[in-house]
């Protein structure tokens, strides 16, 4: 069956991709906004002078509007005065539903069993009063044999263009206030969440840390690997098959999970359209010495998707006396000038002298670094600004901009608001805590930052913070460590594609996999929190688009355009490659149709183009909408940063404490040797007569390789609740299962609620190397505090990912 939609009083076939999608969504789901060409509803340019009802939200631009027009004059001629006075209200209100925001539903469109309308659905008090009055202009208004056939039965008309959901049927859709109300806003969860979809645009990397555009009117996108290979992508998400650089050899990085060293940095300069430089930031072995260093590099004469390597000219190198907190990001600002951000030197506490390396501004780690590269062809490689603010004081090494910060990691330049350039220019920050809060800094010239007298707005070295000439500056915002233990800093949305998240700050963190945002309060001077969510499956329901992602949140970037991107793996190795690139989408509002056109110069290729085929699928679609609202998608976490005493010290950071729990689980993962899945495997633990053990473990309400955890316990199946459940839990499952390592624990009933069954364990803890759930820590089979809204499931490497 095709997907179809009539326009002009004929039938449109739509184009095979659209095919192949509706064969894809076999199930019904509620509705959402969404409009006849499969994209989210937008605000007009221009104002509509036809089809008013949307001239302030819908589907229609002026061009659209102006086409209906001219359609409903062409159906109206056929008719003499009364017609027209009787009639013209109602075709009218029939033609302009192409322009609701609701048209998808409205149409059918988004139920790939049945065919595409050719009316909207009507309410049936409405329908009955259009075919009193108006049967005539059937006719001319859809082309459809069963209408015809019908034209003369009201009753069998008016249950063609009824909808089963007397919520979504014309007219009373628009003038429901519930539906209404909110239309075109960032939709939000119960908790306030923010829910957004996702695009895959990039695959199979291993740890990508950096995604950068060279600003050459290419749109082309750089995915730099922490083992020191960078990629090249043009702008139809194709990649080059040879790498644009490949300094593998010589980056210092491990195997080992969480190891920070390797190739941390990649940045144009901003005139490459012009010079062709570009520069690195990466970890090097120099005799028994660990260092940082950056190097510039020219873009090959005879390819302009390949690095000459032979270029490269060191252009600072910075001893690092300890293999962790190596900083790592380079970035040019509207100055013209490069930003170097380097971590303390690790180890825990910066011990280093009496002060520490972040308070010590003779020192170059734990700082902010300001130089001057420009014209450096002949002479020194690098200058020193003269605005720099410890230019002229003694001790203080000339390149420092601002210093006290422990390992700023992700540090973006905000382009401004498009049409005032508010916020224009200025720098924002993740910088990483150390046991117990994270933050987010804005950099200003000569900024004391605190660290190691303070983390977040915590004192941590009670003596150095009770020192008033410290005058250091507060971060916008710190989070304590039960929301998250290692900030990856973002950006502030000034894309065009999506209105409604500009100003907003989007950022992340690497262990709890939350994303999160700020916006400046401009009222207060605040920046106002709030987490970000993937939307439940019907949320996401537009093509291309998913609702899952690896938990490890590497880095975020920008596109040419603006738009934002966020890098995350399944794995925190620099070898393995689980590394997804993912494009954030806001499915309540888009921009209008050709706002947001660019034409993208050519671009000369050598060699084979790899197109990018999509691993990862929407999820949740089996839900139903009273089950939605139980999603993980609403997951209610407003955090704040807590007063110290609420929180707990820990003697480990999050890096002991990520290795501690990957050990755990390496002696159970599956590797790349893993036997395909087989049905049998879906469902383990079973005798010899087929029957479920005890412990034993399916999935439901998903795919193959995840769903809804369901365990059969004391002779009955039942659910698991997810007041604890974790990665480590759902290594079990997944292992139990044959399907390979876990790459997702998920919540709160993201596979559905399964209230057919009882809720058998609660609180489970495991260490993931136990046989079956029944061997973790658990309360007692059957006992629990919560409902199947919290029902527990996971997402596994499938046989495929793990071939």
């Amino acid at each position: 069956m095709l997907c179809r939609y009539n326009s002009l009083g004929t039938v449109r076939h739509v184009s095979l991709i659209l095919i192949f999608l509706c064969q894809l969504w076999v199930t019904s789901v509620d509705s959402h906004p969404q409009c006849l060409d499969f994209k989210p509803p937008f605000r007009p340019q221009e104002e509509l002078t036809f089809c008013l009802m949307y001239k302030d939200f819908g589907c229609c631009d002026t061009e659209k509007d102006q086409e209906l027009m001219t359609k409903f004059y062409r159906i109206m001629d056929n008719f003499d005065n009364y017609g027209y006075a009787t009639c013209a209200s109602y075709v009218q209100d029939l033609i302009c539903q192409e322009c609701s925001p609701y048209a998808a539903h409205l149409y059918d469109a988004e139920d790939p069993s049945t065919p595409v309308r050719t009316l909207p659905g009507l309410c049936r008090d409405y329908c009955a009063n259009f075919w009193t009055r108006c049967g005539a202009t059937i006719p001319f208004l859809s082309s459809d044999s069963r209408l015809a056939a019908a034209e003369r039965d009201q009753v069998r008309f008016c249950e063609l263009l009824g909808i089963p959901d007397p919520d979504y049927c014309f007219p009373d859709i628009a003038v429901n206030n519930g539906m209404t109300r909110d239309l075109g806003r960032l939709s939000t969860g119960t908790g306030g969440c923010l829910q957004v979809c996702l695009e895959e645009v990039a695959n199979g990397l291993r740890n990508p840390l950096a995604m950068v555009h060279a600003n050459d009117g290419t749109h082309r996108f750089f995915v730099a690997e922490q083992v020191g290979v960078v990629w090249a992508y043009l702008s139809d998400r194709s990649r080059l098959e040879k790498p644009f650089l490949n300094i593998s050899q010589v980056v210092l990085t491990s195997p080992w999970e969480g190891d920070e060293r390797g190739f941390l940095g990649l940045v144009f300069h901003p005139q490459f359209k012009y010079n062709g430089k570009l520069y690195v930031y990466y970890s090097v072995e120099v005799g028994l010495d660990e260092r940082i260093r950056i190097s510039e590099f020219r873009i090959s004469a005879s390819d302009m998707n390949v690095v000459d390597h032979s270029s490269e000219r060191i252009i600072l190198e910075i001893e690092e006396p300890a293999s962790n907190h190596n900083g790592g990001q380079l970035l040019f600002a509207d100055d013209g000038m490069m930003y170097i951000f380097t971590g303390d030197g690790g180890m825990a506490g910066d011990p280093f002298g009496e002060y520490g390396n972040a308070q010590n501004k003779s020192a170059l780690l734990g700082k902010v670094l300001r130089i001057d590269v420009n014209y450096n062809d002949k002479g020194p490689l690098y200058r020193i600004p003269p605005d720099n603010p410890f230019v002229r004081e003694p001790g203080a090494r000339p390149e420092v901009y601002a210093y006290g910060v422990r390992n700023m990691w992700r540090c973006s330049v905000d382009r401004g608001d498009p049409l005032t350039k508010e916020g224009k220019g200025r720098i924002i920050c993740g910088d990483v805590g150390q046991n117990k809060y994270e933050e987010v800094d804005v950099i200003e010239k000569g900024s004391n930052y605190g660290w190691r007298a303070r983390e977040g707005f915590s004192c941590y070295d009670k003596h150095l913070c009770a020192n008033s000439s410290l005058n250091d500056v507060l971060p916008i915002y710190a989070y304590p460590h039960k929301v998250g233990k290692s900030v990856t800093g973002g950006y502030v949305y000034r894309g065009c594609e999506n209105p409604n998240l500009n100003g907003i700050y989007i950022f992340g963190d690497f262990m709890s996999g939350r994303l999160m945002s700020l916006q400046e309060n401009q009222y207060t001077g605040q920046w106002d929190y709030r987490e970000i969510c993937t939307g439940p499956g019907p949320r996401c329901l537009f093509p291309g688009l998913i609702n899952n992602y690896h938990p490890y949140i590497i880095s975020f970037g920008e596109d040419e355009a603006g738009e934002l991107y966020f890098m995350s793996t399944g794995v925190p190795s620099a070898t393995s490659y689980s590394g997804v690139v993912y494009k954030i989408v806001d499915p309540s509002r888009r921009a209008p149709p050709r706002q947001c056109h660019y034409e993208p110069l050519p671009v000369k290729t050598k060699g084979k183009l790899i197109p990018l085929k999509p691993k990862e699928t929407l999820t949740g679609l089996e839900l139903s909408a009273k089950h939605q609202k139980h999603s993980k998608a609403e997951e209610p976490s407003p955090p704040v940063a807590e007063p110290e005493s609420l929180t707990q010290d820990s003697a480990k950071d999050w890096l002991q404490e990520l290795l501690d729990m990957l050990r755990a689980q390496e002696a159970s993962w599956v590797r790349k040797t893993t036997a395909p899945i087989t049905t049998k495997a879906l469902m383990a633990g079973k005798d010899d007569q087929g029957r479920p053990k005890d412990g034993a473990v399916r999935l439901a309400g998903g795919r193959k390789d995840r769903g809804r955890v369901e365990v059969f316990l004391d002779g009955e199946w039942g659910t698991v609740c997810d007041d604890a459940w974790d990665l480590q839990a759902a290594e079990v499952v997944c292992r139990q299962l044959g399907l390979g390592r876990a790459l997702k624990s998920s919540k709160q009933a993201e596979f559905g609620e399964g209230k057919h069954l009882p809720i058998l364990l609660d609180k489970v803890r495991c260490t993931g190397m136990e046989k079956s759930l029944r061997d973790c820590q658990h309360s007692g089979v059957g006992e629990h505090n919560c409902g199947h809204h919290k029902d527990a499931g996971v997402i596994c490497e499938n046989a495929e990912l793990a071939s």
